[in-house]
């Protein structure tokens, strides 16, 4: 059964931006220290924590991949670590670090505060998104008035320890292998690589940084980070899963709070099976859209006809699961990896061009531009080797979501996927192998069920019509759920705050600076 529940891309938030930040003509900052902390109410037990001094200095050792080295770079960023407890139950034990950058504000005499960024994943780097949207700020009220915060999660990107699951030749071959074989033999082997991955995980990372990976612990690391930054009260912005951990926040402290903007959001209260059917049904719904889109150029790929489709891409990829295409280098594309390119084109419009001659080429016989996009998805670097992104969505996850370990009810699942996802369906038997998470050492940490906020100060939820990620119908629940406002957009991505919006841009804009909510009811399009 397919798993993916939330991004592991944030290409919709970063865009090229990412690649070549513009040459700044501000001094350099300078290394120092800064002690600002505690500030607000400590939790008994953790005082340290929330008191301690932040070393500040250059980003580019902290860089752990290909774009954060050039993101990285820019002498207008200041990084350092954070220590927080591995355990919260035992904050004297073992203490890890947390990587943070920093963009401050340019009006300090005006500045509101702190404003963190988790774009989503899990295992999304939330340094690489703040280095990668802090030029782009610069000029506008969140750039002036907010001093930009990304902070890489625990277990991932530059946080020590990291997540670590696979070796990039393993997982190379893990790409290759699609797992289509639903008869009891291929089941069991299935299965038997699921636990083998398992076990690597528990080995290469330990199992007690794994049993503590979970939303509930960065929820409190966040607000171990708001006080050292100094600020009495959290402003957040959270994309996609980043949702989540923003209602974890909203729960556990409520009146910590600012504001809070949920962009993408997950139904906090629906099962795993169906926030995955959910999400199917986002998929197939964006991948009409891009049918639609695609028929009326020259040589599309799928044809002229956007009800035929669904049988195209499927004649065009269910050969690779016996039959892997040439992709160059030496490298094949995978049954598994042209649907992951698919799926990584369809959170945003801007990537459709780039499926549409994906898919054309595959028809001449090669999977060259498909693979670059799964290679996107999948995080894979120039060298060969892979962020741990994948690794850490998985470790998260596991601890997360509840796990489905009777096989007839994963078969069931897998059948209403196929059903809602019909482009996705590789023409076997749906399966009934159990995932990696049923293997996992370490026991779930969350929890499917709505959050209680309290006196939580009013938020806003941003959700998108035609989301393929996160349905819409998820953010109008959560603002529900958190009391809040919810801000429409109607349009086909995933995501949409500061994407060059005009009317989401400006609306939520206003409310992390001033608190000022859009009216009820307000629905923006991608023309106003």
């Amino acid at each position: 059964m397919n798993r993916l529940l939330t991004v592991l891309s944030v290409v919709a938030l970063l865009g090229a931006a990412a690649c070549s930040p513009p040459a700044r003509d501000t001094a350099p900052l300078q290394p120092h220290t800064e002690h600002k902390g505690p500030a607000g109410p400590v939790p008994a037990g953790l005082e340290r924590y929330y008191g301690q001094t932040l070393s500040w200095g250059p980003c580019a050792p902290y860089a752990t991949s290909d774009s954060d080295r050039t993101a990285f770079d820019d002498t207008g960023l200041e990084c350092a670590r954070l220590e927080v407890p591995m355990d919260y139950a035992e904050p004297q034990g073992q203490a890890i670090t947390l990587g943070i950058l920093r963009k401050p504000g340019t009006d300090q005499e005006h500045r509101v505060g702190s404003l963190l960024l988790n774009p989503g994943g899990p295992g999304a780097s939330g340094m690489s998104a703040a280095a990668s949207v802090a030029s782009s700020v610069e000029q506008t009220d969140l750039g002036e008035r907010f001093d930009l915060i990304g902070f890489d999660p625990r277990g991932i990107g530059a946080s020590e320890p990291a997540v670590s699951c696979l070796t990039g030749p393993e997982r190379d071959a893990e790409r290759l292998d699609s797992d289509a074989d639903t008869s009891p033999a291929g089941i069991a082997e299935t299965e038997h690589e699921e636990r083998d991955y398992a076990g690597k995980c528990a080995e290469r990372t330990g199992a007690e940084m794994l049993a503590n990976v979970g939303s509930r612990e960065v929820a409190k690391d966040m607000d171990v980070l708001r006080s050292v930054l100094g600020d009495q009260k959290l402003t957040y912005l959270g994309y996609s899963y980043g949702t989540r951990i923003g209602a974890e926040y909203a729960e556990t402290f409520p009146g910590n709070v600012r504001a809070m903007v949920l962009d993408g959001a997950l139904d906090p209260g629906q099962s795993t099976i169906d926030q995955l059917v959910a999400q199917g049904a986002g998929f197939q719904r964006a991948f009409n859209d891009f049918a639609a889109w695609c028929a009326k150029r020259q040589r599309c790929s799928l044809g002229s006809d956007p009800a035929q489709a669904v049988a195209v891409f499927q004649q065009l990829t269910r050969p690779l699961v016996d039959h892997p295409a040439p992709a160059g280098d030496g490298r094949e594309l995978s049954y598994k990896d042209a649907t992951m390119a698919a799926i990584q084109a369809l959170y945003a419009p801007s990537l459709w061009d780039q499926l549409d001659n994906g898919l054309n080429e595959l028809r001449q016989g090669s999977g060259r531009r498909l693979l670059a996009l799964a290679d996107n998805y999948f995080s894979r670097e120039s060298n060969g080797q892979y962020t741990n992104t994948t690794d850490a969505f998985d470790a998260v996850h596991c601890v997360d979501d509840q796990r489905v370990e009777d096989p007839a009810i994963l078969r069931e699942a897998d059948r209403r996927y196929r059903e809602v996802a019909p482009f996705l369906d590789n023409g076997n038997p749906p399966s009934g192998a159990r995932d990696k998470c049923a293997f996992w050492p370490v026991p779930v940490t969350g929890e499917a069920t709505e959050p209680e906020v309290g006196a939580l100060p009013p938020t806003l939820v941003i959700s998108t019509t035609g989301d393929p990620a996160t349905p819409y119908q998820a953010g109008v629940k959560l603002a529900e759920a958190l009391h809040g406002r919810l801000l429409t957009f109607e349009g086909t991505q995933h995501t949409v705050f500061m994407q060059g919006v005009t009317c989401v841009d400006d609306a939520t804009t206003k409310y992390l600076v001033d608190l000022t909510l859009p009216a009820e009811g307000t629905r923006c399009t991608s023309n106003g």
